[in-house]
């Protein structure tokens, strides 16, 4: 379960949204925390970050993070479809030979989909990007090697306010995108490649 503080004067369909979020799944390779939302996207608005443990996802190394925020506008902005909005952005690093292939953006983006599809997350309006970077080092940072991260900002419109299962879905693109497995909960890894 995740603790947050919970907006005043919240209306009652973000106040669901709200109670579904208390009782959200988290998976255990994850901190989660609640963080200050913008405070300007909408009137009513709730912000976390993850970060993959290192230590419970059993390496040492840094991996993937993120950002969720769930907005909800009582105008239902046109592009939204919805008086809801999602807006997330997901990181990790990659193997470098992976990030430079062209599909690996398509594959991300396949992940976004599948994961709020296997959390029966209901949704409308998604948009958003998948970005590969490249990175070389020159002068005094000539002796590192080439690295790679993927990320992916999107948003999407909830279609109710079961506001867990994007969560969720969330964390799940979060661990997919940073090497762990999308296991079932209770179910642990044997390792993970990288």
């Amino acid at each position: 379960m995740i603790d947050f503080e919970t907006p005043e004067g919240a209306p009652a369909e973000f106040m669901l949204a709200m109670s579904s979020l208390k009782n959200a799944a988290t998976r255990d390779e994850l901190i989660i925390e609640q963080i200050a939302a913008p405070g300007r996207l909408a009137k009513f608005e709730i912000a976390f970050s993850a970060q993959v443990d290192a230590t419970a996802a059993g390496v040492s190394s840094d991996l993937g993070t993120g950002r969720f925020i769930l907005l909800w506008d009582e105008q239902e902005p046109e592009p939204w479809q919805s008086k809801f909005r999602v807006i997330t952005f997901a990181k990790s690093p990659l193997e470098t030979n992976i990030g430079a292939d062209e599909l690996i953006s398509d594959v991300a983006w396949a992940w976004l989909t599948e994961s709020l599809e296997n959390r029966n997350a209901a949704y409308i309006a998604e948009a958003g990007t998948a970005t590969r970077i490249i990175s070389s080092g020159y002068g005094a940072l000539s002796n590192q090697s080439d690295h790679a991260e993927l990320e992916i900002r999107a948003s999407w419109s909830p279609t109710n306010t079961n506001a867990a299962a994007h969560l969720e879905a969330w964390q799940d693109l979060v661990c997919i995108m940073s090497g762990l497995p999308n296991l079932p909960a209770g179910v642990s890894s044997l390792g993970i490649s990288r």
